[in-house]
């Protein structure tokens, strides 16, 4: 989480979205750095509102707008799936080693998750509170443009990104009945993917 107080914005962290190039590239401009613990970094909407929201309501009597990155669906399991394929993952009880794509997207459909697809949901990261506090300005992932626009403009100044954090490629395919399931049980992800501009 980047934290740009003069700009009054915010920019949540979505695991899997590119915010470790963004952190790199943006942390001398910002205000707050928030790299760890995870739990913080990758702070979710409903922690920012329960947290972070309040300090900045209560102690600086200021709104501040929030940003964040989405990425389609099936790249952004596809992103996961292949970071925990990376060697250091061998062995342990998330790792994606021995596991297809397809048995790995099956495996999230689930509603007890074992733990190599227990990653979390875009949608439940991103979505509103009950008292209004919501992401302010969305972004695909694969419309960087925009996002980096967005960026320069609001915080004036010349965006220079670097890639960080790349996992290896692997194939990705999935069979249509997968697809399917994936689609139909995780719509949300889908329908809240397909409202960015």
């Amino acid at each position: 989480m980047l934290v740009f107080y003069k700009e009054r914005l915010v920019f949540l962290s979505v695991p899997k979205t590119g915010s470790t190039a963004y952190h790199s590239a943006l942390a001398a401009r910002a205000d707050i750095i928030v790299s760890d613990p995870p739990e913080l970094k990758h702070a979710p909407v409903y922690r920012y509102n329960r947290f972070f929201r309040p300090m900045f309501e209560r102690v600086c009597d200021v709104e501040i707008e929030t940003m964040a990155v989405m990425r389609e669906p099936i790249s952004w399991l596809g992103s996961w799936y292949r970071y925990r394929q990376r060697p250091f993952m061998q062995g342990k009880a998330n790792s994606t080693h021995n596991i297809t794509f397809d048995e790995f997207v099956l495996a999230y459909t689930k509603g007890d998750r074992p733990g190599f697809a227990n990653v979390g949901s875009q949608f439940k990261f991103l979505e509103p509170r009950p008292n209004g506090t919501k992401v302010t300005h969305m972004f695909r992932y694969e419309d960087p443009a925009r996002l980096n626009k967005f960026l320069e403009e609001r915080l004036e100044l010349k965006l220079l990104l670097n890639r960080e954090n790349v996992s290896p490629d692997i194939n990705l395919s999935l069979t249509e009945k997968t697809l399917e399931k994936f689609r139909r049980k995780c719509s949300e992800e889908f329908y809240l993917y397909d409202s960015i501009p």
